[in-house]
């Protein structure tokens, strides 16, 4: 009968031994986890290329709306222009501060009537504004001023 105690204090033991080096693997482990890749990140407004091909000139605010969703932003002004904003950042481990690898500005202009008067889709190349849909760098404009500010605004958060 005390043979049969020892062994199972002697199992016990051994269980609770492997139980505890478990446990200190996976304490040791988890701190680890931040030190992952984090990858590519999007934030913002995704823009969709078929959603942005239906808006055409004249086309009422509300089935811009209906289209492409709630903008990021409006401008203060008149509510004539709606910004669709985003950004795609990467960063190799979590920890890191996230590197912006494009940014985009989505730009529906309105007329006073409310109706589109044009689009533009601002972003970043080689480090200068550039407007993908007509393959130009806008010259200067009142546009031009928001827009930038909103990069640097999207860019330095």
């Amino acid at each position: 009968m005390a043979e049969r105690t020892f062994f199972h204090q002697t199992r016990r033991k051994a269980i609770l031994s492997r139980l505890s080096v478990i446990a200190l693997g996976a304490a040791l482990i988890a701190p680890l986890a931040a030190c992952t890749t984090a990858g590519p990140q999007v934030q913002g407004y995704l823009i969709d290329e078929k959603a942005v091909a239906e808006i055409k000139p004249g086309m009422s605010a509300e089935q811009v709306l209906k289209i492409l969703g709630t903008p990021s932003t409006v401008s203060t002004v008149g509510n004539q222009s709606w910004y669709y904003i985003s950004q795609n950042t990467d960063r190799t481990f979590m920890y890191d501060t996230p590197t912006i690898t494009d940014q985009r500005v989505l730009t529906v202009v309105f007329t006073k009537a409310l109706k589109v008067e044009r689009i533009a889709n601002y972003g970043q190349k080689d480090g200068v504004l550039f407007d993908f849909n007509s393959n130009t760098t806008p010259a200067g404009g009142k546009d031009l001023s928001i827009v930038r500010q909103m990069l640097r605004l999207v860019g330095s958060t």
